[in-house]
């Protein structure tokens, strides 16, 4: 059987044979691959031992190929090239050659004011990435965990499973939106006076499914509450607060410009916590994917310019 040389040899080898036979001085090879010259040189012995061929014979100039060096180098430079582009590329990630489908799930929130520019930018940025936009849900990170899904956009949560990994994209400030002619007409109130009217609340799965945060923080400061309408979509809020005095606990990521019909009141308090934030949530194994960080990266900026 003849011997196998590809997978006996270290093809670490390899790579320093091409470089001496590039250099033919072991002094500048050394210089290359960033070792001692004594190294070159016991690599070398190993070289010879291995093709049982002297492969270099010193001459007054360096070093001279013996016609098997010429043979091997002919061999295996294509392929070790090809090889040094393919590893080179890794790190030259270019988001329009990117040609695969992606799902990414986006909360309620989210899902108001940055679905439509965010989408709208890939298709400038990658025009071959296939993105699918869904909204969060109960399963949202079982999907990710199974790959279904690349990514999903929400706060912070204090049980998601252990492979999944979070990225902080931008900080948020609490506000919230009513109709313009709602009965308190100044630019900021107290949670006293916000606790005499209804409150609709987005219905955000795994964060707020047993009572609206406001609902909580209320509570918290015993203060009546009365929640008088909660849903998943965030349409169906805008549409409740035009035709009505509730008040809807946002953030300044409420893309209160696109509905002049509501305006923002911020929230005099400061035994509320008012900031906070929202992040990528991914598996881990996405971690050093160019994909995932670039994505991230366009989030971010997308999600610092939605901020009013």
């Amino acid at each position: 059987m003849s011997k196998d040389i590809f997978n006996t040899i270290d093809l670490n080898l390899l790579r320093i044979f091409l470089v001496l036979f590039q250099e033919k001085n072991t002094r500048k090879a050394a210089e290359r691959l960033f070792v001692t010259q004594p190294a070159v040189s016991q690599n070398l012995k190993k070289l010879r031992h291995f093709f049982n061929d002297e492969l270099f014979i010193k001459v007054p100039e360096g070093l001279k190929p013996t016609p098997k060096a010429e043979q091997i180098a002919a061999k295996i430079t294509p392929s070790l090239n090809d090889l040094q582009s393919s590893l080179n590329e890794l790190e030259d990630f270019d988001p329009l050659t990117q040609n695969k489908k992606i799902r990414i799930a986006f909360a309620p929130q989210v899902m108001i004011s940055l679905s439509g520019t965010f989408i709208l930018d890939l298709k400038e940025k990658a025009p071959l990435l296939e993105v699918e936009v869904v909204n969060w849900s109960p399963s949202t990170f079982a999907e990710i965990e199974s790959g279904q899904l690349l990514m999903g956009i929400s706060y912070s949560y204090s049980n998601k499973p252990k492979h999944i990994r979070e990225h902080e994209l931008v900080t948020l400030t609490g506000c919230c939106a009513v109709r313009r002619e709602h009965p308190i007409q100044s630019s900021m109130a107290t949670p006293e006076e916000f606790s005499k009217y209804e409150l609709a609340s987005l219905f955000i799965p795994g964060w707020s499914e047993d009572l609206p945060l406001a609902a909580k923080k209320l509570q918290a400061l015993s203060l009546p509450y009365k929640v008088g309408f909660r849903s998943a979509f965030p349409m169906a809020i805008v549409d409740v607060l035009k035709k009505t005095d509730m008040f809807f606990a946002a953030s300044n990521l409420f893309p209160f410009n696109d509905y002049p019909s509501l305006r923002r009141i911020d929230i005099d308090s400061k035994d509320i916590e008012l900031k906070y934030s929202l992040k990528c949530h991914y598996h881990q194994r996405n971690s050093n994917d160019p994909l995932t960080q670039w994505l991230n990266e366009l989030l971010k900026n997308e999600l610092e310019q939605a901020i009013q």
